[in-house]
């Protein structure tokens, strides 16, 4: 030993800790032979504690201020050694530093996803994401229980682990209540606030507690995800038809953006061709009470009525100016014949007939002409 650490040695200490890293949580004081003299000095700054320690035992802890080590500034301390050495003394102890400010922005995540039964959906996997601030909230239990004979802590090697219990109990509060995933996103701030409650207990016995625990997301998976797209989509749409169009005209967007693709033609044509299907079934569902006919008419104008099924008895269509009116009954058409609106040369149709015919042609028809002779 030099004379220039002799001399240090004996010289009054002055104990303080200025914070070099935002990480730090834990420094160790350094003094040749761990020997803390009579009368130093402590100085313990704003957010700060400072943790006394007698070969492994806590003896007292020091709060922000300006303290002397002086035998009647450490009962605990003096009646387990005592003090009447005054600069020679016999024993060692050492100074822990705890900041006790708060940490923030630190992540947590669920590795592996979290199951929810929803109500309407059944089970459902999500994955959570958010933020954390952790602060020291006992410094005695903290060195106990984490520090130890460590010379420095630093917040990364607690990180994980706080994690992993935030994870553990968020998956058991989503699976307290039957919260549907539509609701969620209104109950992020609850969530958090229950699972920080939950997880106290746990902290406070490592000397940590949880400021705040923010759930910045909650993942569905994609085919969930995609299934709700969807549902709002037809929400917003509210016609049936008209999403079908929809459709119809993503498939062709979809094969413009790939026109190299050998299946795009026929994927545009099956697309258009659905859609006109379902935009034919929406129409009939409008309409219940007349459904479209299998084969419409011959000539028929397409803003015309749509036939009826066909009837027990033959009903048939009669050619008027060019257009196509009806139908029309047996009785109906006695009527026509009647009134000089049918003649044997009117063109008649009716379903099953390959085009249209002259009414004196169609049997049916023709003998109507006989009852009026």
């Amino acid at each position: 030993m030099t004379l220039r650490d002799l001399i240090h040695g004996e010289l009054i200490d002055v104990i303080e800790w200025i914070e070099d890293s935002p990480d730090a949580m834990v420094w160790r004081f350094s003094r040749p032979q761990n020997e803390i003299k009579n009368g130093a000095q402590l100085i313990v700054r704003p957010g700060q504690v400072a943790v006394f320690v007698d070969q492994g035992t806590v003896a007292d802890v020091f709060g922000p201020g300006r303290h002397e080590l002086a035998t009647s500034n450490l009962p605990v301390l003096s009646k387990l050694r005592g003090w009447k050495y005054g600069f020679e003394s016999p024993f060692k102890a050492d100074v822990i530093f705890v900041s006790t400010r708060q940490f923030p922005s630190h992540k947590w995540g669920t590795k592996t996803p979290v199951t929810l039964v929803d109500h309407e959906l059944g089970p459902i996997r999500l994955r959570a994401y958010g933020t954390y601030i952790a602060r020291v909230s006992d410094g005695k239990a903290f060195v106990t229980q984490l520090v130890g004979a460590n010379s420095s802590f630093v917040i990364e090697q607690i990180a994980d682990q706080i994690r992993d219990m935030i994870v553990a109990r968020f998956a058991e509060v989503l699976g307290e209540d039957s919260i549907s995933i539509l609701q969620l996103a209104s109950k992020y701030s609850e969530l958090g606030d229950r699972a920080r409650t939950q997880l106290a207990p746990d902290l406070a016995q490592l000397g940590l507690e949880l400021t705040r625990l923010v759930v910045e997301s909650i993942a569905l998976p994609d085919e969930v995800a995609a299934t709700l797209d969807q549902r709002t989509r037809i929400a917003l749409i509210g016609d049936v038809s008209a999403y079908a169009a929809l459709q119809a005209a993503d498939a062709i967007r979809d094969s413009a953006r790939n026109p190299g693709t050998g299946g795009a033609g026929a994927a545009v044509g099956v697309g258009i061709a659905m859609a006109g299907q379902l935009a034919s079934s929406a129409a009939a569902a409008m309409k219940p009470g007349n459904p479209p006919p299998s084969n419409p008419p011959p000539g028929a104008s397409p803003a015309g009525p749509t036939p009826p099924p066909i009837p027990q008895t033959p009903s048939f269509f009669v050619a008027v100016d060019g257009k196509a009116q009806g139908p029309f009954d047996i009785a109906a058409l006695r009527g026509r014949v009647a009134g000089g609106l049918l003649t044997a040369d009117t063109l008649v149709w009716r379903d099953g007939m390959a085009q249209w015919t002259a009414a004196s042609a169609v049997t049916e028809v023709a003998a109507l002409f006989g009852t009026q002779k």
